[in-house]
C-alpha cells in the first residue's frame, strides 16, 4: 500500500471475482484486488497521489462498478472514497456485515435507472395554444409591447413550462413506480422538475425503459425526459454501506 491511502470501490459478496482486464484510477490504471472480512469483500487499489475527478478517473470507476454488477450484487462507493489503511476498511466491513449483507441481498439482480424531467425545450407553439394565460398575455405584449408586457409574458411561459414539466413527471412516476422495487428521490437540481432514481429487476430493465421512452414521445410537448441507466444502486445504498471519506475530491 503507498502512503496515500486504499481507494475503496464497491463493498461484495465474498468470492464475488474481479472481471478481468480493467484496472482503477489513477494513470496507469491502479492494480485492483479484493480484502475479505466475513461474508463481504471491499475492492480496492492503492489510492494514487493528488486524486482529482479528471473524466478517465470518474469513467475508470464507473466502468468498473458496472462490470462488477455483471458478477453479482455491489454496493457501490462514491468517487474518491479512500481509507487509510486496509485496516480500516476491514474494521468497516465488520462493523456493518449484517447490514451490508442485508442490503447486498436487496440489490441482487437489480440496477438503478434515473429520470429528470425539465421543461420542454421548442414547446411554445403548444404552450400558447393549449395556457389561456399565456395567449392573453402575449397577445396583450403585441398590442402594447413594452418591457413590462415582456417580462409578465417570459415569467408566465417559464412558470408554465415548470409547471408541465412537474404535472408530467408526476404521471410518470405514477406509471413507473409500481414497476419498480424502490424509488428514491434525488437532489435538487438547477431547472429540474423532477429527479427520481428506480430500483429495477435487471430482467425488467429494458421494458422499464421502454415505457419510460414511450411517455417521453407522447408528452414531448410538456417534458423532456433525460433517462440515465443502467447505473450502479448509489441511491439505495444506506450511508452506514459507506467508508468514511478521508481523502479524495
Amino acid at each position: 500500500m503507498t502512503a496515500d491511502g486504499v481507494y475503496v470501490y464497491a463493498i461484495l459478496r465474498s468470492g464475488t471475482p474481479l472481471p478481468k482486464g480493467i484496472g482503477g484510477v489513477g494513470s496507469p490504471p491502479a492494480l485492483l484486488r479484493t480484502i475479505r472480512q466475513g461474508r463481504l469483500e471491499a475492492v480496492v487499489s492503492d489510492a494514487p497521489s493528488q486524486l482529482r475527478a479528471r473524466r478517465r478517473d470518474l469513467l475508470a470507476h464507473q466502468d468498473l462498478l458496472l462490470r462488477l454488477t455483471d458478477e453479482g450484487p455491489v454496493l457501490p462507493m462514491r468517487f474518491g472514497m479512500v481509507a487509510p489503511d486496509e485496516e480500516t476498511v476491514l474494521g468497516q466491513l465488520a462493523a456493518g456485515e449484517s447490514g451490508h449483507v442485508a442490503t447486498l441481498n436487496h440489490l441482487a439482480g437489480r440496477i438503478e435507472i434515473n429520470v429528470k424531467a425539465l421543461p420542454a425545450p421548442n414547446a411554445l407553439a403548444a404552450l400558447v395554444a393549449e395556457e389561456k394565460n399565456v395567449r392573453q398575455l402575449r397577445e396583450a405584449a403585441r398590442r402594447h409591447p413594452g418591457y413590462e408586457a415582456s417580462l409578465r409574458l417570459g415569467e408566465a411561459i417559464a412558470a408554465a413550462l415548470t409547471r408541465r414539466a412537474a404535472a408530467a413527471g408526476k404521471r410518470l412516476l405514477g406509471e413507473l413506480a409500481p414497476r419498480a422495487r424502490a424509488v428514491a428521490a434525488g437532489p435538487e437540481v438547477s431547472g429540474c422538475a423532477l429527479n427520481v432514481s428506480f430500483l429495477v429487476d435487471h430482467s425488467d430493465s429494458d421494458t422499464f425503459l421502454t415505457r419510460a421512452r414511450d411517455f417521453a414521445d407522447a408528452h414531448r410537448d410538456h417534458v423532456d425526459l433525460r433517462l440515465a441507466g443502467p447505473l450502479p444502486c448509489y441511491s439505495f445504498v444506506s450511508a452506514e454501506a459507506r467508508p468514511v471519506p478521508v481523502g479524495g475530491e
